[in-house]
């Protein structure tokens, strides 16, 4: 017996227009279709459609997760200081972490990620190598202090996640925990209907080595990531790497400056000398840990302060302001060159290779330096991968021209290793009767993101269109508004129930057939079954949500069709 909802009962209010402050699909639909609404700035009410569809996104991953041998278990969100100062994750967090304190001092967070917790957890409850491996995860409200909350759901201040985590005593049973998670993400993306990429990733704040991303494609994604035409490659842009050039064996002229009065951008030197920009260097200054550090990238190409900073972790990385010159006559604005930078670390894109020429600024006002050779008239201190990727880059597998995209993350993968078992002392004994220090993996699913990634990917011009597994029903029914009508519709939706399908009826009184008609196709479940203009006869319209077609059938048709 299947639940029948019916919308004359139904907390439901649908909208005409977007709402002002939308800007992406799934906020527009997902506020329209009475599936949301917002509390506050990054914060939502689900609303009893909406849960239906995050209950069942919740219940496809928990059913994958306990068939590969996960065990859930639910953990405080309200968090104490002590873990997270102890793995240092408290500071490195910075501004997007929920921190508070009660009312006798003692300071808390809202938990972001688990995995001090879990590690604590582990090391009281698991002893011995016979303990282990364990898979444990939970499904959980988490928080983060977005400074810019965006998108609806996709980008708020509290969301749901399903967080698990893996611990064994060797680096091969992380090795297969990571494997067997990955299989099972591509089961769970796979059964909730959503086109996924898997991408290399950076570990960021979470540590460890391996990370892999699995990104949904569309519009309204926030990352950005790169695909190989030719090959399997694909990364998040972050993650990218370029193989430097080998070193050039030319011999270049001396270094010779030049007269470029208020040339202080290389668009306006560039312009000047007659150059392409990409013949010239870029030295971007910034401060990490409050240590002014020099950035060399092409002139052609921007710092992407991200990966920059993903490189630098967990130093704080910022740029430098008109202040951060004051007393540094080694640094002259605009006009900064590597060149007898003895002062400042030195830090240059792969292509700044060994013996690659520039022409950069001689960090004299109004004067730049052509014929400035890597390797010979200046030194890099340390060489990162720090330029903003762009189509065309070549893939670091076969060299072929990169594709761009963009994408929503939908989960998340790390082996982390023993970073958080380092930290606590996470010890069991092993075969030999010594101690062995745990390793770890931690694997996070967004579960409402993936009902934003879905509205993204599969709405049309109507409105959503969910896929069966997680739609709120599985046919939405239609009273086109006589009574005879609705006391078919109500009768039809009764016997559907009884045979375990999930009907939604629209059996509303004082509602124009008009409105149900664009409710129902709004709201988006799979099946839409009409009881219309022959209902006197018997016969009802099926109609797909999906493909559009429809046909018209008796009773016993429909039911037979939709219970098979």
């Amino acid at each position: 017996m299947a639940q029948v909802q019916r919308m004359s009962r139904l907390m439901i209010k649908t909208l005409r227009d977007d709402p002002a402050d939308a800007e992406t699909l799934n906020h527009k639909l997902l506020v329209r279709a009475g599936f949301v609404r917002r509390s506050a700035a990054g914060i939502w009410s689900w609303l009893p459609l909406g849960m239906k569809v995050l209950e069942n996104v919740a219940r496809v991953v928990r059913e994958e997760m306990d068939d590969m041998g996960g065990q859930e278990v639910l953990l405080p969100a309200l968090l104490p200081k002590e873990p997270y100062e102890a793995t240092g994750r408290w500071e490195e967090y910075g501004p997007e972490l929920f921190r508070l304190k009660d009312r006798k001092g003692a300071e808390y967070l809202l938990g972001p990620t688990h995995e001090e917790i879990f590690t604590q957890l582990v090391k009281d409850q698991c002893s011995s190598y016979k303990d282990l491996p364990v898979i444990l995860y939970q499904i959980q409200t988490k928080y983060r202090d977005e400074a810019r909350p965006r998108a609806g759901i996709l980008r708020g201040r509290e969301f749901q996640m399903k967080d698990s985590y893996s611990f064994d005593t060797t680096d091969e049973g992380l090795a297969q925990s990571y494997a067997l998670h990955r299989e099972t993400y591509i089961k769970i993306f796979n059964r909730l209907g959503l086109d996924h990429r898997i991408v290399s990733a950076v570990s960021g704040a979470m540590g460890g080595s391996a990370s892999e991303e699995f990104l949904a494609p569309a519009p309204a994604g926030e990352d950005t990531f790169v695909d190989c035409p030719a090959c399997d490659y694909a990364a998040n842009t972050e993650a990218v790497t370029y193989v430097a050039p080998a070193a050039e064996a030319a011999e270049h002229p001396a270094v010779e400056e030049l007269d470029t009065p208020d040339t202080p951008t290389i668009e306006s030197l560039a312009e000047l000398l007659g150059v392409q920009a990409s013949a010239t260097l870029k030295n971007l200054l910034v401060k990490v840990d409050g240590e002014i550090v020099a950035v060399g990238v092409p002139g052609d190409r921007e710092v992407d302060l991200g990966k920059l900073g993903e490189h630098l972790a967990p130093a704080e990385v910022e740029l430098v302001t008109a202040e951060d010159f004051e007393g540094r006559p080694d640094l002259v604005r605009g006009y900064v060159g590597p060149q007898g930078l003895d002062k400042v670390r030195y830090i240059a894109d792969p292509r700044i290779a060994a013996g690659t020429s520039w022409i950069t600024g001689a960090n004299k006002v109004n004067t730049h330096a052509k014929n400035v050779v890597a390797g010979r008239d200046f030194e890099v201190d340390d060489y990162l991968d720090v330029v903003v990727v762009e189509a065309g880059d070549p893939c670091p597998k076969c060299g072929t021209g990169l594709k761009l995209d963009r994408a929503i993350e939908i989960g998340h993968i790390f082996q982390l290793g023993r970073k958080y078992a380092d930290a606590f002392q996470l010890d069991v004994l092993g075969q030999n009767g010594k101690p062995v220090r745990v390793t770890m993996g931690s694997y996070g699913i967004g579960v409402s993101r993936a009902v934003a990634a879905l509205a993204e990917q599969t709405a049309d011009e109507q409105g959503l269109c969910w896929p069966k597994e997680i739609a709120p029903a599985d046919v939405h029914l239609v009273a086109a508004g006589k009574a005879l009508q609705t006391e078919l519709a109500l009768d039809v939706a009764e016997k559907l129930g009884a045979a375990g399908v999930r009907v939604l009826v629209d059996d509303r009184a004082g509602v124009s057939p008009g409105v149900k008609f664009t409710d129902a196709e709004l709201i988006g479940v799979p099946q839409i079954l009409v009881a219309g203009r022959r209902s006197a006869e018997g016969v009802l319209e099926l109609k797909d949500r999906k493909t559009g077609e429809r046909e018209e059938l008796t009773v016993d048709e429909a039911i037979a069709r939709l219970t098979a």
